[in-house]
């Protein structure tokens, strides 16, 4: 998971900086400010699917792709991303209630994170603490959590929302238009 999570905070620093000169000047600032917000946003979406498989009894465990990690660096010197770091599998017979379940959860993580990141933005603005790289740091964590809920709420397998539709579709619809919701209102 901390392999997975290096790589996609490292990949997502290079695209902060524009591509294939992403790893010149500043380059240490902008792995920080990925760390804080891609990072974060990765390590809580797939700890929630675990966590909730966990809770109904299931093995789970993450495991990267390796080739799909080195994909999501390699496209990022290009300027964009499509990156599959990995995914949490489950052992045992899933039902569809329970794979719903399992698979919202990420979603759900990310669309608190980006309440946590705008709480954190009023909260800092309170007390004075501002600056530019807190006001990047709340933006891209606003933003990244609301794209990675409504990324995976796609509804084509293997994403979360084939699963999440297959189950609830109100539920879907809800987390698709929150997170859209958040995106066109910051």
């Amino acid at each position: 998971l901390l392999w997975a999570w290096a790589a996609i905070s490292f990949a997502f620093a290079i695209i902060l900086g524009g591509g294939f000169s992403g790893l010149g000047q500043d380059f240490t600032l902008r792995l920080i400010l990925a760390c804080l917000t891609v990072g974060i946003a990765f390590i809580f979406h797939e700890l929630a699917h675990k966590f909730v498989a966990q809770k109904y009894g299931y093995w789970s465990e993450f495991r990267r792709f390796d080739s799909g990690l080195v994909l999501a660096v390699l496209m990022s010197f290009v300027g964009f991303i499509i990156a599959m770091p990995g995914a949490v599998m489950i052992s045992g017979v899933v039902d569809k209630e329970r794979n719903g379940k399992i698979s919202i959860a990420g979603p759900l993580a990310n669309l608190i994170l980006a309440l946590v990141f705008f709480l954190l933005g009023i909260a800092f603005n309170i007390f004075g603490l501002t600056g530019p790289f807190l006001g990047l740091m709340i933006s891209y964590g606003i933003a990244i959590n609301a794209w990675l809920a409504l990324f995976n709420m796609i509804p084509f397998y293997p994403l979360d929302g084939s699963k999440v539709i297959s189950w609830s579709f109100p539920a879907w619809l809800s987390v698709v238009l929150i997170a859209l919701f958040i995106l066109f209102i910051f």
